[in-house]
């Protein structure tokens, strides 16, 4: 050594951020016993050993921070650390050091490798921390260009959406979002269940929890807990989910994505409107029902409505008027000639639709009869589905098992080894998810069934008699595709409604269906729709 370092106190610092600037840097344990190694070695006086966790790209390090100022105070005046880069990556922090050092404030700087003084020439000092400033600047840069490359290709670089996985098997660049066997099956239903119109988000969250055994993957000891409503509710907000992501987060630049969808962007924006979100509009004095939800069957622009109010001249009598009318901002809607329709001729047709799905609250309980005997008869071949499914679940799991010790015994490489176990998990899981549905057929059909049933028997009543928000809610329940022309309203029904219309159009015609003694006559008329929900449960 050049100087005399006895009556030199000495801090030891040490620190490993968990960014990839960091990946090849040994543990913070290790640069200590290092340290300390080097301190015996030399006879150098330690007065205290610090570390953090934190990355050096930045100035702010709170440890690092400390130790300056107690150099300033004279408490110590030298330094011993694994690598000088462990002091500073980023110009701020490394210009306080050199500044520190040149002005003998720190007397000495001690790596395994080397030494520093106040007299060395600072160009290799200066060097070295420029070199760490560099690698910082070059690996954002390489980062961001791997990332935007990533992006441009279709796929999310960002951390796996629920119900999706990250590609663990291929090389780094070419990893892509994969389904997640055990989740994204599951939260596809709660897409379905939800877009019935039959069920709230609090109820739909119930059944993917309880019912569905739906648990967050576990990682690193965490994990395999129920989903909580605030990321259900994120869950049903988020474009991904259709196609779309953003990224950068907050830049306003979205991308097609390459990855399978769990719905199609008309799903999205339904539920966006079931749950009052984006696609609405929102007026800021007055609140109407229907609007966000309508589109003019002309130029496609949303369907607005405005208040108008005319004093009658004669008696001085005011009237209030509600107007829908179509907005005219699709660029090619300049010419559109659709006129306005008051809202009560809207609310009648309305009425009219759902009219015509309207069950007596006899006949719901024929119809539930009937879909009973119908559960009845398919029991004996649900039994033996089930038995098969299960047969076939305990086959993989053999398969499964005998694979890992053929992989312990050597009779196979790692690579086939993954290669297998991809293949047969994959199937394990959807055979466990066959076998799911299979348990859960009969009651998720019929319970569609008697929702609908009671829906359709209390609809009328409830939207002439309700609220704004529960007319918009009846209107959201039974269609979608609601458009707007000549003043008449197009309703796309929703396949169960559909399937009830249909079915009640068929059976009045018989003008015996009222009475008890019919009910084979029912039966018989019934299949119209009666099979299409067993169908839809099987």
């Amino acid at each position: 050594m050049k100087n005399s370092s006895d009556k030199i106190k000495y801090f030891i610092y040490a620190r490993k951020s968990t960014e990839s600037e960091d990946r090849q840097v040994l543990s913070i344990s290790s640069q200590i016993d290092d340290s300390k190694k080097v301190a015996d070695k030399f006879n150098l006086k330690v007065a205290k050993v610090f570390s953090e966790s934190k990355s050096a790209k930045q100035p702010g390090r709170e440890v690092f921070n400390e130790i300056i100022e107690r150099i300033k105070s004279g408490e110590v005046q030298g330094i011993i650390c694994w690598k000088l880069d462990r002091l500073a990556r980023n110009p701020v922090d490394g210009g306080q050091i050199s500044w520190l050092l040149q002005n003998g404030i720190i007397k000495h700087i001690k790596t395994p490798e080397h030494d520093y003084y106040p007299e060395d020439n600072v160009i290799l000092m200066n060097v070295e921390f420029g070199m760490a400033n560099q690698f910082i600047i070059d690996l954002k840069t390489n980062t961001k260009r791997g990332l935007m490359a990533k992006v441009n290709q279709g796929w999310n670089p960002c951390v796996a959406k629920p119900g999706y996985m990250g590609d663990k098997f291929s090389l780094k660049g070419e990893k892509k979002i994969l389904k997640d066997p055990e989740r994204f099956d599951l939260l596809k239903k709660t897409f379905e269940l939800l877009l019935t119109g039959l069920y709230s988000p609090p109820q739909v969250l119930d059944k993917l929890n309880n019912e569905w055994g739906y648990r967050t993957p576990v990682k690193k000891r965490r994990g395999g807990k129920l989903m909580s409503q605030s990321s259900f509710y994120r869950i049903l907000a988020d474009p991904f989910n259709y196609g779309r992501f953003e990224y950068p987060v907050g830049s306003g630049d979205w991308h097609d994505g390459k990855h399978e969808k769990m719905i199609t962007e008309s799903e999205y924006w339904q539920i966006q409107e079931l749950l009052g979100r984006k696609g609405k509009a929102r007026p800021q004095k007055h609140v109407f029902a229907f609007t966000g939800m309508i589109r003019c069957g002309e130029c496609g622009s949303m369907i607005t409505a405005e208040e108008k109010f005319k004093t009658n001249k004669g008696n001085g009598h005011v009237r209030h008027y509600t107007y829908y009318r179509c907005t005219k901002r699709v660029k090619t809607a300049q010419k559109c000639s659709q006129k306005p329709i008051e809202v009560k001729d809207l609310e009648l047709q309305i009425i009219n639709q759902l009219i015509k799905i309207k069950m007596p609250e006899n006949f719901k309980d024929i119809a539930l009869e009937y879909l009973d005997k119908i559960n009845d008869t398919e029991t004996e071949d649900r039994q033996k589905i089930y038995e098969n499914q299960q047969r076939t679940c305990d086959s993989l799991e053999k398969q499964l098992d005998n694979l890992l010790n053929m992989k312990i015994k050597d009779q196979i490489n790692d690579e086939q080894y993954k290669q297998k176990k991809i293949e047969l998990t994959g199937q394990l899981n959807k055979i466990r998810e066959a076998i799911r549905g299979t348990e859960h057929r009969a009651d998720n059909w019929r319970e569609l069934a008697k929702k609908t049933f009671d829906f359709a028997c209390n609809a009328t009543y409830k939207f002439e008699h309700g609220d704004l928000e529960t007319k918009k809610a009846i209107l959201a329940t039974i269609g979608s595709d609601l458009t707007l022309k000549d003043k008449k309203l197009t309703i796309q029904l929703k396949k169960h409604f559909s399937i009830v219309e249909d079915g009640l159009v068929a059976i009045l015609k018989y003008s015996r269906w009222l009475e008890p003694a019919s009910n084979s006559s029912i039966n018989a008329q019934t299949g119209t729709f009666m099979p299409a929900y067993a169908q839809r449960g099987g």
